[in-house]
């Protein structure tokens, strides 16, 4: 829909913003492309290369390779062989004629797996090629954050519908097979309750009323802006013990998917080669346009629930504690499997993660956060969300959802790590 010029609304100074350091274990936000084919990465005994594709084509072009190189993107084939017939065994240093880099090492990962990596998902990059954290990931976060608030307060802030309203539709969208559709799911939590918890409002600007739901202007996430995240570049920091840690460390790490039979044995089901970091440490900016927000009336009379940066970092909390919580509770039940499939299964230090009552994290982001991060799926019935899932996803009857997790392997083959959790300090 276009706003003309008469409805279009300028938005004014902001009135709070706030440096937000952010940390965490490790983490992955997927990039525009989910998975890589064979010759968009090659890998050694220790790294992952992502090559410059367009100065590589010219450099095989000059050395007379180029059709080979075409023809194995046809065939989607491994280039490592083509590389060192035509660069040498030391390939991954070759540069042009200009100084360019073919490999540069800004867009290399250390590899921390023996096995030969297999469809290999991207962290998403910039146009540098350089890996952050997107602004709208977080700002997407802080949202599903702010409708479990809302909808576990309620009586305080005059929220309707009920979630028990809410689980009434979703049995009747579940008995029409509408879940199943996946355009149908992809907005049926808009159609169910986001839309009237973020833009069923009317805005008064200069004396001027714009009605609920007319076009982007109506949405209250409006006055909170996200800034995308510094660039995650490796450096060296020096911990409280003395020990030297690498922060930004760009890697590509065997993550297992895993669930558990009947009897809570942990039941191995795939591994996913994935390029991730590991000690996070970046700023952003956050940002709440105060003014804004006084302009906003629900038309339902619901009270907006934040009025302050500090506000909006402890709705970030209480849903983070609330999927800390879940994990928790999870990984407490599930045995380990010295023998699932060849795979250990030892979730031991995953266990020890979640040892602590209170979540140390503000927020989960990014890929492996599941139903419990995206959703406000912790507030429904247990059945419920199994049926849901069942319905729109991989069908696992007499079990709960989510039944299966991702969890990272070191370099040394060990389950150490889970992905996601993220920690928000004001400077």
């Amino acid at each position: 829909m276009i706003i003309s010029p008469n409805t279009a609304i300028q938005k004014p100074t902001v009135s709070q913003s706030r440096k937000i350091q952010l940390t965490s274990p490790i983490l992955h936000i997927g990039s525009e492309v989910s998975r890589l084919n064979p010759f968009e990465y090659v890998q050694t005994g220790s790294r992952v290369y992502f090559p410059d594709r367009e100065i590589l084509a010219k450099a095989l072009q000059q050395r007379g390779r180029l059709q080979n190189y075409i023809a194995a993107i046809e065939n989607r084939d491994d280039i490592t062989q083509l590389l060192e017939d035509s660069f040498g065994d030391s390939w991954w240093n070759t540069k042009t004629g200009n100084g360019e880099a073919i490999f540069p090492k800004i867009t290399s990962s250390r590899k921390w797996t023996e096995q030969k990596i297999t469809e290999l998902r991207p962290m998403i990059r910039n146009g540098m090629g350089q890996l952050y954290i997107p602004g709208s990931s977080i700002k997407g976060a802080i949202r599903t954050a702010i409708a479990y608030y809302l909808l576990k307060h309620r009586d305080e802030y005059k929220v309707t519908p009920k979630v028990s309203e809410i689980e009434e539709k979703l049995r009747e969208k579940l008995n029409q097979g509408d879940v199943s559709h996946s355009q149908k799911k992809k907005f049926l939590d808009d159609e169910l309750f986001m839309d009237n918890l973020f833009t069923n409002f009317s805005l008064t600007y200069q004396d001027k009323k714009v009605p609920a739901k007319i076009g982007p202007n109506t949405d209250l996430m409006r006055a909170i802006e996200v800034t995308d995240s510094q660039p995650l570049l490796e450096d060296k920091t020096v911990n409280k013990r003395g020990k030297e840690v690498t922060l930004n460390l760009p890697v590509v790490a065997e993550v297992i998917v895993s669930s558990r039979f009947d009897n809570y044995t942990a039941k191995y089901r795939a591994s996913i080669y994935t390029e991730m970091v590991r000690n996070v440490q970046t700023e952003f900016t956050l940002s709440l346009d105060t003014e804004m927000l006084s302009w906003f009336r629900h038309r339902q009379d619901m009270k907006i629930p934040f009025q302050t940066i500090d506000d909006l970092i402890k709705i970030c909390s209480e849903f983070a504690q609330e999927q800390w919580d879940a994990e928790y509770d999870y990984w407490q039940n599930i045995k380990n499997n010295q023998n699932a499939q060849g795979k250990n299964l030892n979730f031991s230090d995953i266990r020890s993660f979640y040892e602590l009552e209170k979540c140390p994290f503000t927020l989960r982001l990014g890929w492996g956060t599941g139903m419990n991060g995206t959703t406000i799926d912790l507030l429904l019935e247990e059945e419920l969300k199994a049926q849901i899932r069942d319905a729109a996803g991989i069908k696992a009857p007499q079990f709960e959802a989510p039944k299966s997790r991702r969890s990272v392997m070191s370099a040394n083959g060990e389950i150490k790590y889970v992905p996601g959790w993220a920690k928000f300090k004001l400077c």
